[in-house]
């Protein structure tokens, strides 16, 4: 796992300004909605994902200058640094394969979920492309901006459920428009933190590439929307499991440290 030098940035400033820039999306939603896109979710959220790489920008504009922001933005295609191949196994499938296990159960148990319209294959592969680019937009922020300072102050694990409570109370308002119930918005929380947990784990497993997150947060979006249309709150479960057995398994203080790697004599 790469270390990255010490850092004066504040999470807290940049979270503050991700929640300012973010409010005149959450006022004017309401207002503009587009039925039929995957998850029911709201049309402006498309806007709003580039709230965090706005806010990180702008931020490491005033820390470090321009050529501070042109790293920040080379980091969405850091995919270099992911120095074990293997790494993408996890970053591209972990996510669908939670989706199709929750699938799976709560057909066995008898829970169905109101159907999602079914897309065109043109809207699918569209779809698909503006995860991608939300993602980015997202990532760019949460992970090559706020969890490196984060990590330099508390434990990976520590910083990873605190990232993940700031980002599940940003998504809310967008969770209660697309109208997903009380009991979907909890599950959100644990779904939402377990998530963090995973991504702080592949993060610190691949060279702190924040592209191999851009591509799992994508993954995460895309499984949950056409698999068929499980609510992303569903996975919550298997996702807590998931996370439980990630920092079980590499430990709390890094998520990078295997408890069953070879050791030198």
């Amino acid at each position: 796992m790469r270390t990255e030098a010490p850092t004066k940035r504040s999470p807290l400033v940049f979270f503050l300004l991700v929640f300012a820039l973010s409010a005149p999306i959450y006022i004017a939603s309401p207002f503009v909605h587009v039925p039929g896109l995957p998850k029911n979710m709201p049309i402006l959220d498309l806007v709003g994902a580039f709230m965090p790489l706005v806010a990180a920008s702008i931020l490491t504009y005033r820390e470090e200058g321009g050529a501070g922001v042109k790293r920040l933005l080379r980091r969405a295609v850091d995919y270099t640094r992911i120095t074990r191949k293997t790494w993408f196994l996890p970053v591209l499938l972990l996510t669908p394969a939670i989706s199709l296990a929750t699938l799976g159960i709560t057909r066995l148990i008898g829970w169905e979920f109101q159907a999602q319209p079914r897309l065109a294959l043109s809207m699918m592969l569209l779809a698909v492309i503006a995860f991608l680019v939300a993602a980015a937009g997202e990532e760019l922020g949460w992970m090559g901006y706020a969890i490196d300072p984060m990590q330099q102050r508390w434990s990976a694990l520590t910083s990873a459920v605190l990232l993940g409570l700031v980002w599940w109370a940003w998504h809310v308002p967008s969770i209660i428009q697309s109208g997903q119930p009380p009991v979907s918005i909890a599950w959100g929380l644990v779904a939402s933190v377990g998530v963090r947990i995973l991504a702080v784990w592949l993060y610190n497993n691949t060279g702190k590439s924040v592209c191999a997150i851009i591509l799992f947060h994508a993954m995460a979006n895309v499984s949950s929307s056409f698999i068929p249309s499980v609510p992303t709150a569903a996975g919550g479960p298997l996702t807590a499991i998931a996370a439980i057995a990630v920092v079980a398994l590499w430990g709390a203080r890094t998520l990078s440290r295997y408890r069953f790697a070879a050791r030198p004599d």
